[in-house]
């Protein structure tokens, strides 16, 4: 296993913590579920945040205190600070069932999330219902790796999905001239949809622009830009890839 890399216990336990098994003995302390992963993945973060309590534990879920002269044998120090640090560098974090839970459903959205905003279906050019990606998932059996960011799952499930629900991504470049009295308020809310790759005031205030934005997003974005105009806009797809 490399340096940095998590190990995790899925054994039954009631609090979050970090373990180091060395010398014969475990050291626990009780951490910060979030904090402790984004420590571990190298955040700079201080070491007194991760912690619930700055104490080196023998058995935290029974309320067992490392002794001091263990610490001293071991770490060669007898401040917490210092031995949680060590701790949480290179022992492994455990977490309780609730809260893997918690953060596995967190992650799944976020990836339903993306791929319905970002995929379309190949055949129609429209994106996936949510629903639709949501029955994939569970004919795919889909595994959620609740210890790995959301954007970095993606391309491996979409792979996976792709024998029940084909998906491509695409983005499409879309033309837009917006009158002059809705220009101003729809400026923010259309660069929130993709990148603006050309823009022009023109002389009698209206507002031209070429938009790229996330194939998934077309209808969304058309919706909400007819409702802002009540239809009084002018726009043109002007190429897919």
């Amino acid at each position: 296993m490399s340096k940095g890399q998590q190990l995790f216990d899925y054994q039954k336990i009631s609090i979050n913590m970090a373990k180091l098994k060395t010398h014969g003995q475990s050291f626990e302390i009780v951490v910060d579920p979030d904090l402790a992963i984004d420590f571990k993945n190298g955040k700079e973060i201080e070491i007194r945040d991760v912690l619930k309590a700055e104490e080196i534990f023998s058995d935290a879920n029974k309320g067992l205190h490392a002794a001091e002269i263990e610490l001293q044998r071991v770490f060669q120090t007898k401040d917490p600070l210092q031995v949680a640090d060590k701790i949480l560098r290179d022992g492994e974090i455990q977490l309780t069932a609730e809260y893997r839970e918690k953060v596995r459903a967190e992650k799944k959205q976020r990836i339903l999330d993306i791929i319905h905003r970002n995929g379309i279906d190949p055949k129609s050019k429209l994106p996936h219902p949510l629903q639709r990606l949501e029955n994939a998932f569970d004919q795919a059996n889909i595994h959620i790796d609740e210890f790995k960011r959301a954007e970095d799952q993606v391309n491996d499930i979409v792979k996976k999905l792709m024998p029940i629900l084909p998906i491509r991504f695409a983005k499409k470049e879309i033309q837009i001239t917006i009158p002059a009295e809705h220009a101003t308020k729809l400026y923010g809310r259309i660069s929130k949809y993709g990148d603006i790759k050309k823009e022009q005031w023109m002389n009698d205030g209206s507002w031209f622009a070429v938009v790229e934005i996330p194939a998934g997003l077309q209808n969304e974005f058309f919706d909400e830009l007819n409702k802002e105009t009540h239809g009084n806009i002018d726009t043109k797809i002007l190429s897919e890839r």
